[in-house]
């Protein structure tokens, strides 16, 4: 008997399935013409067509979207409510490092287990958009081996499972019209590698916080506070609180181009602008993330994605 989940392609809109092999990220902005907007919802309203029209071809390659909507965007909707937490991604600009803020009116999210599928989405989804959108950044991913980054290290341990997945990614009831979307939040790192191999693999661990070869959570060294350290986010009342990452690498060695590009997904959207913060303006000890001396933030956005439900109504 063939399992349900093995029939179809994963449904638009489902930003907890597993970690894909592949992935696209794409930013575009919209054309100022009333027209385009109108277009523009017509297709994202019905991204699950395009996404069958491909993925249908190998399930097993298990292709899916999600589509993010930016808070400039979102004003163009003239819609009566818009999501609690939803603001334009604001620069950041700490005493060595900056994070910028960059445009974007919509983020494409496209995952899947070949790169080709992910090839094939964007370029159907880029022809049914025409030059109603502005590509302003484009990157492929890729799993390198088990799920590390181009440091060497693993990316994505601190993720929530089982039932936390929903509560840390998934707006809940608490905004009850947006219940099921999730805010996003998205970056391009450039690494330079050349200077991070310099290093021993002793100061490494040291800034990420973490055993390079098992993944071994490690005591911040003294005076200074680890990338692991500047992430967790513990409010007032000593409760964590997590996102959920799909990170990927990518790069091109005949450039010298080698980067991770974050993308995080949040309930909250202050859980990720608090890391954030850490990380560029420092913690406890008022030191930035030292993992910022060897990669750079080139760009910053922030989305609200939608439940599927509500996609398809903004076309109405």
């Amino acid at each position: 008997m063939t399992d349900s989940t093995d029939r179809v392609p994963i449904e638009p809109q489902s930003i907890v399935t597993p970690l894909s092999k592949a992935a696209v990220f794409l930013v575009v902005t919209l054309d100022s013409a009333a027209r385009a907007l109108t277009h523009v919802l017509e297709v994202i309203s019905d991204i699950g067509a395009l996404t069958r029209a491909v993925g249908f071809r190998d399930l097993q390659g298990r292709l899916s979207c999600n589509v993010g909507i930016g808070s400039d965007a979102w004003d163009r909707l003239h819609r009566p409510q818009r999501p609690a937490q939803l603001r334009r991604f604001a620069e950041i600009r700490g005493p060595v490092h900056t994070a910028p803020a960059t445009a974007g009116d919509l983020l494409f999210h496209i995952r899947a287990e070949r790169p080709d599928m992910c090839f094939d989405l964007e370029r159907l989804l880029l022809q049914a958009l025409g030059d109603c959108v502005t590509v302003e950044d484009e990157v492929q991913g890729f799993r390198y081996f088990d799920s590390r980054d181009l440091l060497g290290f693993v990316d994505g341990t601190e993720n929530p499972t089982g039932g936390a997945i929903r509560q840390s990614a998934l707006i809940q009831s608490d905004d009850a019209l947006f219940e099921g979307g999730s805010y996003v939040v998205v970056q391009k790192y450039l690494h330079r590698l050349d200077r991070w191999q310099a290093l021993d693999t002793a100061s490494q661990e040291a800034i990420v916080g973490r055993s390079k070869l098992d993944n071994v959570e490690l005591e911040d060294a003294p005076g200074m506070e680890s990338h692991k350290t500047l992430t967790t986010i513990v409010d007032e009342q000593g409760a964590e609180h997590d996102i959920l990452r799909d990170n990927m690498p990518f790069g091109r060695p005949g450039h010298a181009e080698y980067g991770t590009y974050f993308i995080g997904y949040a309930r909250n959207l202050w859980v990720i602008e608090r890391m954030l913060h850490n990380m560029f303006v420092g913690g406890k000890t008022g030191r930035h993330d030292r993992i910022l001396d060897f990669s750079t933030a080139i760009t910053g956005s922030t989305f609200f994605t939608p439940s599927l439900s509500l996609l398809t109504t903004l076309a109405g």
